[in-house]
């Protein structure tokens, strides 16, 4: 709501955008946008729309994407694949759309089930609040990073994001400029409840480079700490013997180097200490899971609604 609100208030972004309209381009808006954003500036004026749930719906229909004669406008987080895969489609046809879901790895079936457990234990860390590191390099996937990052501090895990590289900037797999707490370095100087690994096939190479990391993931499994990865990293944890006798859940690209592990078909996999999920479509669920095994389901729910997407059925 804040940043909507700091959007509408930008002169300058409202002539870029009624310029769109008048011009008959693309323009879209998302979350609460739609109504504090674009309501405001008259662009939508009749035009089917949907926003965010808790905002007053005016005439906005209730569904999880709408196009509407150049505008297009989603309800939230949750979904904002399908809002961007809807405006891939608009800008590059149906096929390109297609192709980067299809990597994304996104599913129009139910067959695989979000979450598996195996060797159930309590993640248990006292009575602080849970402490979470996530190290990126250069070439890490930022829908993961993103995802995991904020998902996590909306469920109130205080989350450190440390650099490998040599500055706090990193340059992600798609060019998105991602700004880091600390550097690695500094990380070392404390223990961390979880530490989750991010994917991209070459920010896993370069993660997998750093001796303070790999010195950081074997005292954290030897202290009987929670360690987890996404995607690519996965080789990460196999190549130090974290993955030994552990039940995974990784990419196809990645199952044919994880051949010694047990592979479960789930999104999720759960193995006493240890969280794997199989790429950024999966993210989300991942993250969820972490969210409740640290606080339980009623927060993972309550996370799930704020951002729009369909809390599993079996966690309810």
């Amino acid at each position: 709501m804040p940043g909507s609100a700091r959007l509408r208030d930008c002169d300058v972004l409202r002539k870029i955008t009624c310029r769109q309209a008048e011009e008959n381009s693309l323009y879209g808006a998302i979350c609460a946008a739609p109504a504090v954003s674009l309501l405001p500036w008259g662009l939508l004026k009749k035009k089917k729309f949907v926003m965010q749930d808790n905002l007053p719906r005016f005439w906005a229909i209730k569904s999880n994407l709408q196009v509407s004669r150049g505008l297009t406008t989603s309800r939230g987080p949750g979904t904002s694949y399908q809002f961007a895969l809807s405006l891939a489609e608009q800008l590059f046809g149906e096929s390109v759309a297609k192709e980067v879901a299809e990597l994304m790895l996104m599913r129009t079936d139910d067959d695989n089930a979000a979450k598996k457990e195996f060797n159930k234990v309590e993640w248990s860390v006292g009575h602080h609040t849970p402490s979470v590191l996530v190290p990126i390099v250069h070439g890490s996937e930022e829908i993961e990073v993103v995802t995991v990052v904020d998902i996590l501090r909306r469920a109130k895990a205080k989350v450190i994001v440390a650099s490998v590289e040599k500055s706090l900037e990193v340059l992600a797999s798609q060019g998105t400029k991602i700004v880091a707490d600390i550097l690695i370095g500094d990380a070392q100087e404390s223990p961390y409840d979880l530490i989750i690994l991010p994917g991209g096939t070459a920010g896993a190479q370069r993660l997998s480079k750093s001796r303070i990391l790999k010195k950081l993931l074997k005292e954290q499994n030897s202290a009987k700490r929670i360690y987890g990865a996404v995607y690519s990293s996965l080789a990460i944890l196999q190549k130090q013997g974290l993955l030994k006798d552990k039940r995974t859940t990784a990419h196809p690209s990645v199952l044919v180097k994880l051949k010694d592990e047990e592979i479960n078909g789930a999104k999720v996999d759960i193995d006493g200490k240890l969280i794997t999920s199989e790429v950024l479509a999966t993210v989300t669920d991942f993250a969820l899971a972490i969210v409740s095994k640290l606080f339980g389901n009623g927060r993972a729910r309550s996370v799930a609604e704020g951002l729009v997407f369909e809390y599993p059925k079996e966690c309810m």
